[in-house]
């Protein structure tokens, strides 16, 4: 039997094509979404995109279909959709039907009074915790999700015979066929006789090969590890995505300003460093702030700040020479991700932080800004989401690690030891 989905507004914001991917089921978008959709097109940032992509997915339905919205139009998938106008009051009393969310599902609530199999879609937990309370059935969007819980975690550990580490130590790699791994996979190499390596998988001689030798990267070395791993990783060019996942204090944005501080100053493998990261505010916002770009974003990017004059003053001794020099090189650049869409960013050491805040669409346009020889950044911790339309599974970081595992130019590395201080480690695991 043919179900019918009444999509919330969240849902196409978060998926513009998201009404075309209910294959053999009936698709409804109440009128009452589109006035809010129309509300949201003029804005100049992700959500007024993707309003106005929907509008225009929308207008080109007839042209691939057949029929009209008010009664459906049929596409190739075998389902139909329509915009749906009728609606009736019910609960005139407890239910207050000035608000939007409301109305949309007043409109999911006809539908099943009509007979037809609802299945009312939102984003939002509590407007689906609403619609059980109306007795109708409610999920929530599954089409852009990975499971948080079964991703790779970037290193594993494996028990070998000494043999095996000794050849490994003599030749500089080892192929063991018993073992399956991913692209550009670290593993730890660990004997009875407490023997150990860390090894890299790579994808093209399909041999676990030895790491760089790190050193010292600009005053910063590697106290785990995962970090050694991650720092690999973000150091090798033919590596072009790395994500780094893991709870505050595990080194991520520390790890990875580092490594491109070497990457542009150092070596010149890259003409300059780009730092962004959404705005989405921990706790209470704060509200307007004046001034001009620079000084609003001067707030947001506060914690990259903090990073660089840590790396810098571990550099240079602490005299604040270093972080002048740096940012005088006008060699790295901080931006928020609003303004990311529409550049070209070739030869560009890019990182993301808070990449788990952003959805899937906002990160593919992230990535599809590389140009030729840049290198992308993404960190977060997706267990620490402040947009309430994300979770650990629908986030944009968990869903790139999904998507490009065992891809040969990407790695995810998880982070999960806090090394900022004793104080946060003991706060990361009892709290």
């Amino acid at each position: 039997m043919k179900k019918t989905f009444v999509l919330d507004t969240n849902v196409l914001l978060h998926d513009p094509e998201s009404f075309l991917k209910f294959a053999r089921h009936n698709v409804v978008i109440p009128l009452t979404v589109l006035e809010e959709l129309d509300k949201m097109k003029r804005f100049q940032n992700e959500l007024g995109r993707n309003a106005r992509t929907v509008a225009r997915q929308l207008a080109l339905l007839k042209n691939y279909g057949k029929g009209d919205l008010h009664k459906g139009v049929e596409i190739e998938n075998g389902s139909s959709i329509r915009i749906q106008m009728e609606w009736e009051r019910y609960f005139v009393d407890t239910f207050d039907l000035s608000i939007s969310d409301n109305k949309i599902l007043m409109v999911a609530y006809y539908l099943n009074k009509k007979g037809e199999k609802v299945v009312f879609v939102s984003k939002d937990f509590a407007a689906r915790v609403k619609a059980e309370a109306m007795g109708l059935e409610a999920a929530d969007y599954e089409n852009l999700k990975v499971s948080y819980d079964t991703i790779h975690k970037g290193v594993r550990r494996l028990e070998v015979t000494k043999p095996e580490i000794d050849q490994f130590y003599k030749d500089g790699s080892i192929e063991l066929a018993q073992n399956e791994f991913l692209a550009n996979e670290y593993c730890v190499l660990m004997s009875p006789e407490k023997s150990s390596a860390v090894v890299r998988y790579n994808p093209e001689s399909s041999k676990l090969e030895s790491l760089l030798n790190l050193g010292n990267v600009w005053g910063i070395q590697p106290r785990n590890v995962e970090q050694k791993c991650a720092m690999d990783a973000i150091l090798r060019d033919d590596i072009r995505l790395v994500t780094l996942m893991g709870p505050a204090g595990t080194g991520k944005t520390l790890l990875s300003l580092a490594c491109g501080l070497r990457k542009v100053f150092d070596e010149g493998d890259y003409n300059r460093i780009l730092v962004s990261r959404p705005i989405v505010p921990l706790g209470r916002d704060i509200g307007y702030l004046p001034g001009t770009k620079e000084e609003k974003l001067s707030s947001w990017m506060q914690p990259i700040m903090d990073n660089l004059e840590y790396v810098c003053d571990t550099t240079g001794g602490g005299t604040g020479d270093t972080l002048r020099w740096v940012l005088d090189s006008n060699k790295i650049e901080m931006e928020a991700v609003t303004y990311i869409r529409g550049r070209s960013l070739p030869k560009i050491f890019m990182i993301v932080d808070e990449a788990q805040n952003l959805t899937p669409h906002e990160v593919k346009t992230i990535i599809s800004r590389a140009g030729e020889g840049t290198k992308v950044i993404l960190s977060g911790d997706p267990e620490q989401i402040d947009n309430p339309y994300l979770d650990k599974n629908s986030n944009g970081l968990t869903y790139t690690v999904g998507r490009f595992q065992n891809q040969p130019l990407f790695c995810n590395i998880f982070l999960d030891k806090t090394e900022r201080s004793q104080l946060a480690a003991i706060a990361a695991d009892i709290m």
